[in-house]
């Protein structure tokens, strides 16, 4: 199984912002600071972003594709 399959297993299509900072081994807070900061990881993880009303949500599909470095 790839990145995507087993996140999409785990996880669904979306990821929430926890369970994203759980993908990447980083507390919640610390990835909501960090996602606002201007580099170049942090802008290719949120142009993975998707705002539904007030929540915030990832494409797992996109995530993937990032971390397998494609």
């Amino acid at each position: 199984m790839n990145i995507e399959e087993v996140l999409n297993a785990q996880y669904g299509p979306l990821l929430s912002l926890v369970q994203l900072a759980k993908v990447l081994d980083r507390s919640s807070e610390g990835l909501r600071i960090s996602l606002r900061a201007d580099c170049e990881w942090t802008r290719t993880i949120n142009a993975t972003k998707l705002k539904l009303g007030r929540r915030v949500y990832f494409r797992t599909s996109e995530v993937a594709r990032i971390l397998s470095g494609q």
